[in-house]
């Protein structure tokens, strides 16, 4: 790519973007949220959105010779196959059905011979070997007849990929932010996937805010910051701390500080209390959770994926069947009613921005107020007792520029659209979204997933800011398990659908390893 430049509505977010990437090599694409790597993947495969917004400046060269993708069949057509940061997957279909979508195998009939081919049948054993071919290329075992509605969030991620390894002319894969949504154990399984297709002559460009998988995998990485290609060096020459720092323009020394001992949490009252907890969401186990949360403290939640900490809150705040008994601040809180615990002063942050967290064509003002809006008649103006009622723009405005300020949103003002920003800026707002209702108690889940080094403790640290000076009780749920002993009180490990034990954060990973690990179904 030669002398890339874009902007969006007068706001540049590409400047002379230059780098070059040879056939079976990896190239790690570095830089915080809102750095220009996802648009600059959008133009090397001819994404819509690009030709929609005016176009770009530049050369792409493929062997040497330019080339113009227009539509993303283009790329496709040049052996360019990408798998987003959200997924592109059709929930009704099965895996098989995904992989060879629009390219499924077909047998001839005695009507289609007389009637045409629009009449041919799909030849399933055919989809089935090569849905199969593409999924052990990957070295990860998936079931390819599973419907993708009921799988858990990492098969969904390598069927995404599969689908681009079963093209038979694939040159060039785009991999943005494939380890986001997956576990230790997928995520290395991942890598060895992308060495495999290096070896193969496959060429890679993996875009991941996990830096150690950048030296562990990568060839070459490219850092960007603001729109700008501030560095292009081999991994060998560089380390996770020079990255983060090209990456900030500045030294990071953690992503967030140990939290402080709170040894008065110990004795504070019980706030909310799970009972017997289950939960019918697909892809997680949630069995038979018992849980006390105290008042005031950060509350841990982890383990290993599909075991149930992502089920927890999902069917506590009733997104998913549930039953058991859950009591918040001395009373009951019936279950599968969102509309209940949001009037209870509850509130939740979803691990899924896009589908549950936000409303992604309204304004970032839209988004931030609406629940407390429709809620708790926040940021209205009334009439004759409240007969007539209308929106404050004025507040609405004020209240969302504040948290913009306060979660260094990047956006080109209150007014964009949510689809417009990037994911980590997305997830700012369904932060913001949450903190606008001033709840009494905060589910957050996954806060941090698909976020920069930066933007983690920025993230982090509101958090336990909102806990600290908004007496707030947070119940957080992540797959990073030394961010929950950063940033948690006490940390509940779930596997098998249970409470495998509750730690305080200060204990040795080692000893949360292990509860992982001990009823692992």
């Amino acid at each position: 790519m030669r002398g890339i430049k874009k902007d969006f509505f007068g706001n540049q977010v590409l400047t002379d973007i230059n780098f070059t990437l040879g056939a079976g090599q990896v190239l790690g694409l570095c830089g915080e949220n809102g750095a220009g790597k996802s648009t600059l993947m959008k133009i090397l495969f001819g994404m819509d959105v690009i030709r929609e917004t005016g176009g770009y400046s530049g050369d792409i060269l493929i062997n040497g010779e330019k080339v113009t993708f227009n539509t993303p069949f283009d790329a496709l057509t040049a052996g360019i196959g990408m798998v987003h940061q959200e997924f592109s997957l059709i929930p009704g279909f099965t895996a098989t059905e995904n992989i060879l979508l629009n390219r499924e195998p077909q047998k001839k009939n005695v009507i289609s011979e007389v009637f045409g081919q629009r009449l041919n049948t799909l030849d399933y054993k055919e989809m089935d070997r090569r849905a199969t071919a593409a999924i052990e290329k990957m070295g990860v075992e998936i079931d390819a007849k599973m419907v993708i509605s009921s799988m858990p969030v990492g098969h969904k991620q390598f069927t995404e990929i599969a689908r681009e390894l079963s093209k038979e002319q694939l040159k060039l894969l785009i991999l943005d932010e494939p380890t986001a949504v997956l576990t230790e154990k997928e995520a290395e399984a991942l890598l060895d996937s992308i060495r495999g297709m290096a070896a193969r002559g496959i060429s890679v460009i993996f875009i991941t805010h996990r830096l150690h998988e950048i030296l562990a995998v990568c060839d070459q990485v490219v850092v960007m910051r603001d729109g700008h290609v501030v560095r292009d060096v081999p991994t060998s020459q560089t380390s996770v701390d020079d990255i983060t720092r090209w990456m900030v323009g500045r030294d990071v020394q953690s992503a967030v500080t140990p939290q402080e001992a709170k040894a008065e949490k110990a004795d504070a009252r019980i706030i909310m209390s799970i009972k017997n907890l289950w939960v019918d969401m697909p892809g997680e186990t949630v069995r038979d959770v018992s849980l006390d949360v105290r008042e005031g403290e950060i509350l841990g939640i982890g383990g290993l994926a599909g075991q149930g900490k992502l089920g927890i809150p999902n069917g506590v705040m009733g997104l998913y069947e549930a039953g058991g008994t859950v009591e918040f601040d001395g009373r009951s809180i019936p279950l599968n009613s969102p509309r209940k615990c949001l009037d209870s002063a509850l509130a939740f942050v979803s691990e899924d921005r896009r589908e549950v967290g936000l409303l992604l064509d309204e304004s970032l003002e839209w988004n931030v107020a609406f629940s407390a809006m429709q809620i708790q008649n926040k940021f209205l103006k009334k009439m004759f007792g409240g007969l007539i009622k209308w929106r404050d723009e004025k507040a609405i405005h004020d209240v969302t520029q504040k948290y913009i300020d306060a979660l260094e949103i990047k956006c080109t003002s209150s007014k964009q659209n949510a689809r417009e920003l990037s994911g980590g800026n997305q997830q700012k707002v369904c932060l913001a979204k949450a903190f606008a209702l001033e709840p009494k108690f905060l589910f957050v889940s996954e806060p941090t997933r698909g976020i920069d080094v930066g933007a983690k403790a920025l993230v982090l640290d509101a958090l336990k800011q909102f806990n600290r000076e908004s007496g707030v009780t947070v119940v957080m749920i992540s797959s990073e398990l030394e961010e929950l002993r950063q940033t948690c009180d006490r940390i509940a490990i779930i596997s098998g659908g249970q409470v495998a034990g509750i730690r305080p954060a200060t204990d040795p990973s080692e000893s949360f390893g292990a509860l992982m690990v001990s009823k692992v179904i």
